[in-house]
């Protein structure tokens, strides 16, 4: 009893070893014993010899194969990653061409309109002087078909008048004579 005084709570431990028996005998756990110690390791061995024959291949084939997938999608995902920057690139690549093909079309449909415009006005110019052109002409023709019926008018009132101051009726070649006569005097008037 004295070899256990020295340490506090020793004096529990004392009182539990003599309520089992009281003997101070050590744990045979603790104890180094041959038998236990052969048979500990044999069974280790035994235990090491069926565990590495039915469990650690398929352990190791279940490790080899969870790695192997593990390496799978790494790769899978890696192309992944370069599959969508090639289509990032490739989005860029079409979104700008639209861009520059919108543009020319832009471009191409302004310079038509200002083509059609230019075309139409061209057109409307051609309209306004042939218009004038032909108004001019029937403006001419008019005024020549005026100055004819005036110089009927003339003819006949030279006629009258003539006939009014001879009182005798003028043979055809005498009315030729002064018709003409008249004419000559009358083209100094002409407008």
């Amino acid at each position: 009893m004295d070899q256990f005084r020295g340490f506090p709570g020793d004096e529990n431990l004392h009182e539990s070893t003599e309520a089992h028996g009281g003997t101070n005998a050590p744990n045979p756990l603790v104890q180094l014993d041959p038998g236990l110690f052969i048979w500990t390791i044999l069974t280790f061995l035994i235990l090491f010899f069926v565990l590495a024959k039915f469990a650690w291949n398929p352990l190791l084939t279940a490790l080899k194969s969870r790695e192997d997938t593990i390496k799978s999608s790494l790769e899978d995902a890696e192309k992944a990653k370069q599959e969508l920057e090639r289509l990032n690139v490739e989005t860029e690549s079409i979104i700008s061409e639209a861009r520059s093909e919108a543009q020319s079309i832009r471009v191409e449909a302004k310079s038509s309109a200002e083509k059609i415009k230019a075309d139409i006005m061209a057109q409307a110019g051609e309209e306004r002087k042939k218009l004038r052109d032909e108004t001019k002409k029937q403006i001419q023709i008019e005024k020549d078909r005026a100055i004819s019926e005036i110089r009927q008018e003339v003819v006949s009132l030279t006629l009258s008048v003539a006939e009014k101051v001879i009182r005798k009726n003028l043979s055809k070649e005498d009315n030729k004579d002064l018709i003409e006569d008249s004419l000559k005097n009358l083209k100094g008037y002409d407008a």
